[in-house]
């Protein structure tokens, strides 16, 4: 898994995921059948309000998205776009995967978020981790994707939030924030409540389901978030989330349920049932046309795994190792130290 290191401004910050992440933009992204699938809203009346309100509320994650765009030789508009997946309809809205497992703290482990990042099988081995510090605000350490923000993945900052995301798609998109606009300010949130703050705007344009922790706080919350509502919930017992809203509050809320989400959903509360471990569920393909650890089988929407994560969560502290597929070796792990003020990453591989 590449690793880089990324200081300064925003701005700057910006232009060093862009150099990283360039090559696979232009090359993977910019012709696959999702970008192609955005590419009528460029230029857009739709798009132009969501630039303005996302600039509005968030000028520094905008600036680190022009950053992007110089780094990796592309226009802003065109980076821009890629980071309204989501809040645009396009013939690919509701085809991410992604499953994810939370764990409340237990005699036998501490509070665990781990998750499968599943994305484009064109996007295979083009993803990479970032250590961010920015010039003002909280440091942080992130899965990115090429053209992207960081923050619609998986990530923990320095104050000891753990962030990992999934796709939802509900049929309720508006004119707003972008939502991975909105990912990224969860990111550069100090505690909880502040990062809630966030996905209980009215004014977003899309929206996640995002499964938070907060070291410090000691606690675990699982929050859907469509445009049109947020209900945040304390994770009590083993909970599995995967693409779609489950939560009795939006059961009149319209959405995309495609088998795959369907059945990973399944498979995994049934297999929390029989283990602690959540690699035992993430690496799980006993589906073979809809597995949960998923290589870009037709069935599951050509969903990739891109990488697993797995958080160990305590007041102490946070460990993070990332897996490649089924290996229980990880290919990156890192770890943040919880003081009286803020964290510090201590060890990167």
């Amino acid at each position: 898994m590449r690793a880089i290191l990324a200081r300064g401004s925003h701005r700057e910050i910006g232009r060093a995921l862009g150099e990283e992440g360039g090559k696979a933009f232009r090359e993977s992204v910019l012709e696959s059948e999702r970008y192609l699938g955005l590419r009528p809203w460029l230029g857009s009346d739709r798009v132009a309000p969501i630039l303005a309100a996302s600039r509005d509320a968030c000028p520094a994650f905008i600036e680190e998205i022009e950053g992007i765009g110089e780094g990796a030789g592309v226009p802003f508009e065109q980076i821009f776009l890629w980071n309204c997946r989501g809040d645009l309809p396009s013939p690919s809205h509701g085809s991410e995967g992604c499953t994810s497992i939370m764990l409340p703290p237990a005699a036998s482990r501490p509070a665990t978020i781990a998750h499968n990042e599943d994305g484009g099988a064109n996007l295979a081995g083009q993803g990479f981790i970032a250590r961010v510090e920015p010039d003002r605000g909280l440091g942080f350490t992130a899965f990115c994707y090429p053209g992207m923000l960081p923050g619609h993945a998986f990530a923990m900052n320095d104050a000891g939030l753990v962030q990992a995301i999934n796709n939802i798609s509900p049929h309720d998109l508006s004119v707003g924030i972008a939502r991975h606009v909105v990912c990224r300010a969860v990111l550069a949130s100090g505690r909880l409540d502040e990062a809630l703050g966030w996905l209980r705007r009215t004014d977003r344009a899309a929206g996640f389901h995002h499964n938070l922790a907060s070291a410090r706080e000691n606690r675990l919350v699982s929050v859907e978030a469509p445009a049109s509502g947020c209900v945040a919930k304390p994770v009590l017992g083993p909970m599995a989330h995967a693409n779609h809203l489950i939560f009795g509050e939006f059961s009149d809320l319209a959405q995309i349920v495609p088998p795959s989400t369907a059945a990973r959903q399944a498979r995994a509360q049934a297999l929390l049932a029989e283990t602690e471990d959540p690699l035992d569920i993430l690496f799980d393909r006993a589906n073979e046309r809809l597995p949960i650890l998923c290589r870009g089988e037709e069935e599951s929407g050509r969903s990739y795994t891109l990488a697993t994560a797995l958080f160990r969560i305590e007041p102490s502290g946070i460990a993070l190792d990332v897996f490649e597929g089924p290996e229980r070796s990880p290919v990156y792990s890192s770890a943040i130290e919880l003081g009286a003020e803020i964290g510090a990453e201590v060890s990167r591989a």
